[in-house]
């Protein structure tokens, strides 16, 4: 396994990677999303980003490096420096340095680095079709309360209170029409005969 293999084993599980006198290379996820128009689930993407001004690997990072090459921690300190050193001269020296699998470092007229990271086009995940299924015989469980029911069941349930509401407001609309109808009835007979007191006056 070659030097770069090894550290991009690490920045890959670890999200970042320091190097001494340059900068911090970051692993940057950004999540699945969905493309409405074309139907499907787009992959999470992965982007590589340079930062000049953090540059101190963790005690976790020499020993990883130490387990990955077999060596003592202080080889694995002393190893990585040297590659450090040997990565900022070629930088110097020549017009670019390419990490394998990762980016182009380079400086720039001012002696700034400069960084432009690898396409990884997506971990070679391909978009997947988003097709919309309606099972409409479906049976499952649903915690209604403190008891369990099925879809079926609280459907049977929700149709049976629909059906009671809807003959209690039948009722209600009968008594109401012939509760009219009376009133019509006695205003009737009181118009065509008068009201009556005793069996006498008529007002």
């Amino acid at each position: 396994m070659s030097n770069f293999q090894v550290l991009n084993a690490y920045l890959f599980q670890h999200r970042s990677i320091s190097i001494p006198g340059l900068g911090t290379i970051y692993l940057e996820t950004f999540p699945a999303n969905v493309d409405v128009a074309d139907r499907t689930i787009l992959p999470p993407l992965y982007r590589f980003r340079f930062d000049k001004y953090f540059d101190s690997p963790d005690r976790e990072f020499f020993a990883y490096i130490a387990n990955q090459r077999n060596v003592l921690d202080y080889e694995a300190i002393r190893w990585y420096n040297e590659f450090s050193t040997e990565l900022r001269n070629r930088i110097r020296t020549e017009e670019e340095v390419e990490w394998e699998g990762v980016g182009t470092l380079r400086k720039d007229e001012g002696g700034n680095v400069l960084f432009e990271p690898a396409s990884i086009n997506r971990l070679f995940m391909k978009p997947t079709p988003a097709i919309r299924v309606n099972r409409q015989n479906a049976q499952h469980t649903l915690l209604v309360g403190d008891q369990e029911r099925t879809n079926i069941e609280m459907n049977e349930l929700l149709q049976d209170e629909e059906v009671a509401g809807r003959k209690k407001r039948t009722w209600w609309i009968i008594a109401l029409v012939l509760a009219i109808l009376a009133l019509a009835a006695l205003g009737w007979h009181f118009y065509v005969n008068g009201w009556s007191i005793g069996n006498q006056r008529t007002l």
